[in-house]
């Protein structure tokens, strides 16, 4: 249904729509409900502790010691795809919140035209005349229930949530650069210790066929020490494919061909030393340091919003237009004409029967608000779980590691005590080879297990969001950075 307005209603709708309160439900935002400490924090003991803020955690990667490492992580925040694609996801964003905002106001368009006509055959007889004409036209869609502010509102939390999935890919990619490093720098200590036991097992193989040369012992033990032998050998294949695969991960990481860091990794490292003191803070400071929960919680508050747009549309809309023009005509034969030309009209449209299509479309944006504040719930829970989990695993590792250490070093000894017996032929040879695989064994698990500890620290600095900063100062109004 449209009717016409007088001057005076529209100028009435105008200030309602500039100061009128939006339809729909308020946003209001709250603190999620969090424990007051870490369940798990006792078990993680030294250096892990709670006291105090857990400080800044935007380049926890340093607190490792490694500069290769940092270099690494520091690259990839500059040329990392998955990076680069959630600052272009941001620039649509902020694009789509420009959008938005223009729909307020009124929009303005001009045009002009130009004809030239003749008449009769007989020269002199006709007319001749050009015609000029220019006009400006605007429309405006009055805001009166709120239905643009709410669009506006929306807009602005996308932006804001799509700003904090940018810092939550920041945290994603300083943890898996430091993940694929750390599984790097074990696999090629892995490689190193097969290797070192290779040697070993080479000089028992050469010491017992010069033993079954002399007599002293039988073919069988020979032959017993190359399968052994030929064993680790064959655990080489696997360690070399696993740590190309971990490198070209690395490179992927860092937006470049696979292969392009291997002659940077080749001369191998160590594992990166533990800090000497992790402070987590409490479970407060963790919700409010992760991205993913801020995020979760701007959706939410975009969503509400569209209830309110969803709401406005079952209410009448009211629009102003207008157009303001000359027109000139110039005739050969009769002199000149023109005029002024203006219109003003203001219209109303109201939805009188739909068969419950606009009702069902708030009731369907409800049901995605609903949705919205299950998945901030179910981030907030996510992210506590994440780093108990954590908390756990940096414990239990670094206990595991030691004992590893002990049982590896005892293994050692035993092995060169056996090696001995049997150069003597105190023993027999299969004592000689159970030590030598039990030391391979051990010190395949001890290194595994050191790369899990620091894997876990990672995991936890991950899980406490570290790997972004805020703005040091916020920017004008309006503007946001990437």
């Amino acid at each position: 249904m449209r009717v016409q307005l007088s001057t005076f209603t529209l100028i009435l709708l105008a200030g309602l729509a500039l100061g009128g309160c939006a339809v729909g439900p308020d946003y209001k935002k709250t603190e999620p409900d969090s424990p007051k400490g870490w369940s798990r924090l006792d078990a993680a003991a030294e250096p892990v502790t709670s006291a105090g803020a857990p400080g800044d955690l935007s380049q926890w990667w340093r607190g490792l010691n490694d500069p290769l490492l940092t270099e690494l992580i520091e690259q990839a925040m500059h040329s990392s795809l998955d990076l680069r694609q959630a600052q272009a996801r941001l620039r649509e964003a902020r694009a789509r919140r420009d959008v938005a905002e223009g729909g307020q106001w009124p929009s303005v368009s001009a045009s002009g035209s130009a004809s030239l006509g003749r008449s009769g055959m007989i020269p002199g007889a006709g007319s001749a005349g050009d015609r000029f004409s220019t006009s400006f036209d605007a429309s405006w869609e009055l805001d009166v229930f709120g239905g643009k502010r709410r669009e506006v509102e929306a807009a602005g939390a996308d932006l804001e949530s799509t700003a904090a999935s940018l810092d939550g890919t920041r945290v994603s990619l300083a943890g898996e650069v430091a993940r694929s490093y750390v599984e790097v720098r074990a696999l090629q200590v892995r490689l190193g210790l097969a290797r070192s036991n290779l040697a070993s097992q080479a000089e028992t193989l050469q010491l017992t066929g010069w033993r079954a040369q002399a007599g002293l012992v039988s073919e069988q033990d020979v032959e017993q020490a190359r399968s052994n032998h030929e064993a680790t050998l064959a655990l080489l294949p696997s360690l070399e494919i696993s740590l190309a695969e971990s490198e070209h991960r690395l490179d992927i990481l860092l937006g470049q061909s696979p292969g392009t860091l291997h002659a940077r990794l080749a001369a191998g490292g160590e594992l990166p030393a533990l800090p000497a003191r992790i402070a987590v803070g409490i479970p407060a400071d963790t919700l409010r340091q992760r991205p993913d929960v801020r995020a979760a919680e701007r959706k939410l508050a975009a969503e509400t919003a569209r209830v309110g747009v969803a709401v406005a549309a079952r209410y009448p809309s009211f629009r102003l237009s207008g157009s303001i023009g000359a027109e000139a005509l110039v005739r050969g034969t009769t002199g000149n004409g023109g005029g002024i030309l203006y219109s003003l009209v203001g219209g109303l449209t109201a939805p009188l029967f739909d068969a419950g299509r606009l009702r069902g479309q708030q009731e369907m944006q409800d049901a995605v608000r609903e949705q919205a504040q299950v998945a901030y719930e179910a981030a907030v829970l996510t992210a506590l779980q994440e780093v108990e989990n954590a908390l756990v695993s940096l414990a239990q590792n670094r206990d595991r590691a030691e004992t590893l250490e002990r049982a590896a070093e005892a293994a050692r000894k035993a092995a060169e005590l056996a090696r001995q017996r049997y150069t003597a032929g105190v023993i027999d040879f299969q004592s000689v080879l159970d030590t030598q695989r039990s030391v391979l064994s051990l010190e395949d698990s001890l290194a595994s297990t050191r790369a899990d500890e620091v894997l876990a620290l990672v995991r936890l600095y991950k899980a406490l969001g570290g790997g972004w900063s805020p703005p040091a100062e916020p920017g004008p109004a309006g503007e946001d950075t990437p």
